[in-house]
């Protein structure tokens, strides 16, 4: 899978679609998901074109990665899911699912979220 700068994330980004922020730094942004799947759901993506978690861990800086995962931290304590605990989902390749071409992190709580996968 290539980077498209076309897609949806990539479009957020640079303010070609709203999205409501939860969270924003330096190296990331962090939004509510528009369909969202639990009570809580937010999508958090690092600023540079990076397609998947393949390609991040072996292209972005160690800055980028550190404030990746920190900013999901930051997100699950924002939203109050990290008392009674959280899942985060990254897809990756079509096997994996990933249907947008950026890598994004979701965030998912506020209800027992139940197996990992169904059986």
């Amino acid at each position: 899978m290539a980077y498209d700068p076309n897609n949806v994330f990539a479009k957020i980004l640079r303010g070609e679609i709203p999205c409501k922020t939860v969270h924003e730094d330096e190296h990331t942004l962090a939004f509510h998901d528009i369909n969202p799947r639990a009570p809580v759901h937010v999508v958090v993506i690092p600023k540079g074109p990076y397609v998947s978690m393949e390609d991040f861990t072996r292209t972005a800086s160690d800055a980028e990665i550190a404030a990746l995962f920190r900013a999901v931290r930051t997100v699950a304590e924002l939203t109050g899911v990290s008392g009674p605990g959280w899942r985060m989902l990254a897809n990756v390749g079509a096997n994996g699912g990933q249907e947008v071409p950026h890598l994004h992190i979701h965030v998912f709580g506020g209800r027992p979220l139940g197996p990992m996968l169904a059986k």
